[in-house]
Order: structure tokens, then sequence, then C-alpha cells
């Protein structure tokens, strides 16, 4: 029996919701449970695919090739379980599956209402293909917002169907310590509780973010005016790293709570591998610095598997990962590319769309493999770095992409712009339209024997998840090859370059898909714990 734990967020946003849930499931998977995470999330766009990443941060891609929301990754890197496509639907979906009903005629021309039909097809996502013991689902924005109405109505519906044995509301609310009056203030919480109410939802459980201890007085105050029990109203403290999160909400008795609303009993659970994460985090034998060339670089969350993937890659090697960002279109503009490289252990080029800061990407790229330092190239980056092999080794100066516009040496480009001789085609009509060309989700790519990447994987073929619309035009290959650019990874019919190095460098590989989105904290990705181990040699030698 599948039972229900909706995580709602109120006062403020960015609170953490998504970290919540994520940490909640790993506690729960800790006492033995099986768990699958959702998230609904109010806005009307259909997918964030075609959001920029100063709106919404990294896009998160699913094995099965959907483009969600960026906590769909907290969600694998906390319990290990693979997201799918149906584990994230936004209002654009919901009405866009509505409407289409509509027009087919399948509500035999009645009048279609946000209740019962768009609430019936909300409900209808969340309890679709539900086969495991918990299903936590995570509702975007905050409590108050006209947005995310309808979710709260469909789960204030399900709460009534199902009933307290399969249903439980956990809400998280902001508990601010204001330093004028040398208080802690209950009221913000109070009122948050008493908008979910008027929508018809009692929270069972309450979250309560807050920098420094709660007094039992005040956490009394709040159960009595929030109508929860006082062991209900758990502190959710800040703490030095994300990992903390689960064994943090076990100590104030998180997952005890969730288990005695549902009348379970399960085993203990066993916190010692987060316990080990941790201990390696705040006690590292060393520190690399990393320098991100990106061009996304004021919002961080733009690349938050990335920044992920490289901690986990220095849980793995017991080093402290800093990082440094560095603007791809500032390099374009600085003629000592060396001042700003030279005291980098190791240089990253991340994915990315357009012209803009591409210039930059392939004087990092060029400055790595003049200089002997790791370098990781990932979808972009890899274009990038094959860019500058063309132009620096080969000798084909006017080499480009034509995502940057048209070009007489296509060698980056939409596969439908190649010949066989490698000329350049007209693309055919509708491949402009954005996503209508991307690879997305998991495809398959076969390792060379003798590569650095064939030893690093230890198989001889891997599944990588990709996201991206050109590529890198495979009539180059022997071209490249000759100067030193070894293709160490093709896709199975060997017509897509997925992976290249320089087998003469320390560290050189730039990766057509993203890695990052499979790398976890107890898990970290090969491609990661191999390049943070050469930053750690790199950093001995400098």
């Amino acid at each position: 029996m599948t039972r229900y734990i909706f995580i709602t967020g109120g006062v403020v946003s960015s609170l953490g919701k998504g970290l919540a849930s994520a940490a909640l499931g790993a506690s729960l998977q800790a006492r033995g449970f099986t768990v699958r995470l959702r998230k609904l999330d109010p806005y009307i766009n259909v997918d964030p695919g075609t959001m920029s990443p100063y709106q919404h941060g990294e896009v998160y891609v699913t094995e099965d090739g959907a483009e969600t929301d960026l906590d769909l990754g907290h969600y694998e890197r906390f319990t290990g379980v693979s997201s799918r496509r149906s584990d994230n639907v936004t209002t654009g979906r919901i009405y866009s599956s509505v409407i289409a009903r509509e027009r087919r005629g399948d509500y035999l021309g009645g009048t279609v209402q946000v209740i019962p039909h768009i609430t019936d097809a909300i409900k209808e996502f969340v309890q679709s293909d539900a086969t495991e013991d918990f299903i936590l689902v995570e509702i975007g924005g905050t409590v108050g917002d006209i947005e995310s109405l309808p979710f709260l109505e469909s789960i204030r519906q399900m709460g009534n169907e199902l009933g307290d044995g399969r249903t439980m509301f956990l809400h998280l609310t902001l508990v601010p310590y204001i330093s004028s009056a040398g208080e802690l203030k209950t009221k913000p919480t109070q009122h948050s509780v008493k908008e979910l109410q008027s929508l018809g939802i009692q929270p069972d459980i309450l979250l309560c973010r807050c920098d420094r201890e709660i007094p039992v007085n005040e956490r009394r105050k709040i159960a009595r005016f929030c109508n929860v029990r006082e062991a209900s109203v758990i502190p959710a403290y800040d703490v030095d790293n994300i990992y903390q999160v689960p064994i943090s909400y076990h100590k104030y008795g998180l997952d005890n709570e969730v288990l005695h609303h549902f009348g379970l009993q399960a085993q203990d659970p066993d916190m010692g591998p987060w316990e080990d994460i941790c201990d390696i985090i705040r006690n590292p034998e060393g520190e690399v610095t990393i320098g991100i060339v990106g061009k996304y670089i004021q919002l961080p969350d733009a690349y938050k598997s990335l920044t992920e993937a490289l901690v986990h890659g220095g849980i793995a090697n017991k080093v402290r990962v800093k990082i440094e960002w560095i603007a791809s279109d500032d390099l374009e503009k600085t003629e000592n590319v060396s001042e700003r490289l030279s005291k980098l252990d190791a240089i990253m080029v991340p994915g990315g769309f357009g012209e803009r800061g591409a210039e930059g990407k392939i004087a990092a790229a060029r400055y790595a493999r003049e200089n002997k330092v790791p370098y990781f190239g990932i979808c972009f980056g890899m274009q990038m770095a094959v860019l500058e092999a063309a132009r620096n080794l080969a000798g084909i100066t006017n080499a480009s992409s034509s995502e940057f516009g048209p070009t007489e040496v296509p060698l980056v480009g939409l596969m439908t712009e190649w010949s066989k001789d490698g000329g350049r085609v007209e693309r055919r009509s509708g491949e402009d339209d954005l996503g209508g060309t991307m690879r997305l989700g998991n495809y398959e790519c076969k390792l060379v024997p003798g590569t650095h990447a064939r030893e690093i994987y230890g198989s001889e073929t891997v599944l990588e998840r990709h996201r991206h619309r050109y590529e890198v035009n495979i009539n180059f290959l022997e071209q490249l090859e000759q100067k030193g650019l070894k293709f160490s990874g093709l896709s199975p019919d060997g017509r897509l370059p997925e992976i290249v190095e320089y087998p003469d460098h320390p560290w050189f590989i730039g990766v057509q898909f993203h890695p990052e989105l499979r790398s976890r904290p107890l898990d970290p990705h090969p491609l990661f714990v191999s390049y943070i181990k050469a930053a750690k040699e790199r950093s001995r030698l400098v």
C-alpha cells in the first residue's frame, strides 16, 4: 500500500523544500522502505527546457529524456532512485493534457473546469505508477501563491479520499530571529499554517527552518497555535553541508514522527554512510581549486549537479573542492589568460548554449592543453576543446560551429548539416524549433580499448544522459587524430563522437554527455573521481 507525503512551503521561498524532501526520502530508505519523489511545479511553462538558467537554475535531465526541475537532482543524489518523466509536472503540462482531451471530445461536450478536470488530472499524475512504500510529493512555490491553488486543492482532495492512513501533510516554514529584539518569532509560521488551513489542509508535521535552537516554550507555542503535536514541531537548523541534513532530521525525530502518523514500525536507520561523508567534508586531507569557465556563473544553481559532482569527487579523494568561478566572456577580453588560470589545479568548461563566451572557453581549453593542466569539458566544453584542436593543431583556422551562424567548416553542427564528404548541407524545415532537434536522456557510448576513458570506466560501453542539439562532425575524426586528439568514445553506429582525450596529457577529457547527472555522494561518478584525483596530484606539484 503506497502512502503519500505532501511537502508544502510557507512564509518565504527558497527554504529548501526539495532538500527536505530528499533528506526525508533518504531517512525512510535507511529504515528499509522504498521511496519515490515527485515535484509539482506551478509555473505555466510545459517544462524548464526553454527557460533561462537565470530564471530557473539548471535543467535536470532524467534517463528517459525529460527536462525537469533541479530538485529532481536532489532526489536522485540522496536516494539513488532514478527519476522518470512521470516524476515532474507543471501547470502548463497539466493544462495542455486537459485541453488535448477536450479537443478529442473526451469530456463529451461538458464544461471543462479547474474542479474537477484540472484537479483530477493532477491526482492522476500523483498516483501514476505508484508501487513504492512512500511517494513524497513536493509542491513548488509558497502557500498563498495563486499559481499553486489547483495543486493544493488536489492534495486536499487526496487527503479526504485516502484518509490519514495513507496521506500526510508536512509544512516547511521559517522561524526568523529578530536581532534587534533578541527573539525568535513564531508569528510567520502561525500565519502560514493559518493560510494552509484556510485551504482545507491541516499540516501533520511542521519543519521549522531557523539558524539557532528553538526553545521548548517556543516549540510548544507553535504546536498549540498550529494544532499539531509538540513532537511534530521539528527544528530544521542550518548545517555546514547539505549531506548533514538527513542526520539532523533524524536526530530531531522527523522520520519517527512520519512512522507515528502512519502507525508503522521499522528498523533503526543506519546513518553511518552519511556520517562518514560529513566527516570527510569537515576533515579533508587537502584542498584543490577548480576553475569553472562558464557563462551563467552569476547563478551557481545553473550548475548545481556539476558542483555537487565535484564535491562527490572530492569526498572520494578526501579533499575539499574549492570552486573559482570564471566568466567565459571575461576571459575573451583579457590578453593574459595565464594570469587568470595559472593558479588553478584543474579547469572545467561546462555545458551551455549560444556563441557568447565561446572564445573564452576555447582559450581555456588551449591553456589547459599547452600547460598540462587537468581539463574536463562537458557537452559544449567538449565541442570547444575540439574546435581549439582543429584551429591550433590541425590548422583548420576557420573551423566553427553552425550554432554560431553560417560557416564553411561546420566542425560542430546538426547532423543534417554534414554530408559524407564533410561539406555543408541545408537545414530541413522545422529544425529551428527550440527543442526540436535535442538529443535528450540516456544514450549508449562505446569506449575505445587502450584509452584513458576506457580505463576510468572499466567497461566496454556506458549509458550517459545527454542534453544538446549540436554534434562534433565525425568527418574530421581522422584529421584531428593525426594531430593527437583521440576520439575515445563513439555512439554504437560510430557516427557521433562522445568522448575525446589527449593520450599524452596528464588528464584532458571532453564528453558530449552530462556525467554530473549520474553522480551521487554515496556513488560518485568515475570521471569526477579521476578528475579530482588528477587535480589533487597537480596541487602537490605547483
